[in-house]
């Protein structure tokens, strides 16, 4: 019995046990091959890139904690209306013309003796566009003008400037320049500023702009005259 101890002893002692071997062709859970280097492929790189950009531009258009969004807001809710510093009744006070020249709707800042700024809706209504043109309805630049000289009126036609309705002219028009077409359907926003008043003369020279949308559409000086008839 003690011999065959002996003997499985000095078996296990002189077959030792097996060691993996550091090769190129099996290396070991740590090592890098060299014969076979890592790569990283482009389709892969930009497969990576596009899910994290998904990832990102899903986060960045979650709603807001509130649950408003600009995109749940009706359109009709989205512009604010202008002001109303006059209306068309006030301003048929204040000037003396009538259908179909009146070409002021409403006035939505108003300062007596310097400025005002108003606005004129432009409309396929509108008694020039039948002939103006028939086939693409602009409104004509001197009505333009004479829509800017109508809101000098209100600027010049007050107690404060001397001015009165039965001795106020439009006297004249210079550097004047159209940018755009003004059409059917647009909302033409005029601004007359009060450059020069010589009260002796009864002249007064004014400076405006008009636009649409942000935009000028027609730029000019104007020269008034308050004189008698």
């Amino acid at each position: 019995m003690a011999s065959t101890v002996l003997s499985q002893f000095s078996t296990l002692r002189s077959s030792p046990s097996p060691v993996p071997k550091k090769s190129v062709e099996n290396p070991l859970p740590f090592c890098v091959s060299v014969k076979q280097p890592l790569s990283i492929s482009r389709s892969h790189v930009v497969s990576t890139h596009f899910k994290k950009a998904q990832k990102s531009f899903i986060a960045n258009s979650t709603p807001s904690d509130d649950g408003s969004s600009s995109a749940e807001t009706p359109i009709e809710l989205r512009y604010p209306a202008f002001p109303t510093v006059m209306d068309i009744n006030q301003i048929r006070e204040i000037l003396p013309h009538r259908f179909p020249f009146l070409l002021v709707d409403r006035v939505i800042e108003y300062t007596p003796g310097v400025s005002a700024v108003a606005i004129k809706n432009v409309t396929i209504n509108d008694n020039f566009f039948p002939g103006h043109f028939p086939e693409r309805p602009i409104m004509p630049g001197v009505l333009m003008v004479e829509a800017m000289a109508q809101v000098g009126g209100l600027v010049m036609l007050q107690p404060e400037v001397g001015g009165s309705r039965d001795n106020f002219f439009f006297a004249g028009i210079d550097k004047v320049r159209f940018r755009k077409p003004v059409i059917a359907g647009d909302t033409l926003v005029m601004r007359m500023n009060l450059v020069k008043l010589q009260k002796r003369f009864g002249i007064a020279k004014m400076e405006g702009k008009a636009y649409v949308g942000g935009e000028v559409v027609c730029e000019g000086e104007f020269l008034m005259a308050m004189g008698s008839e």
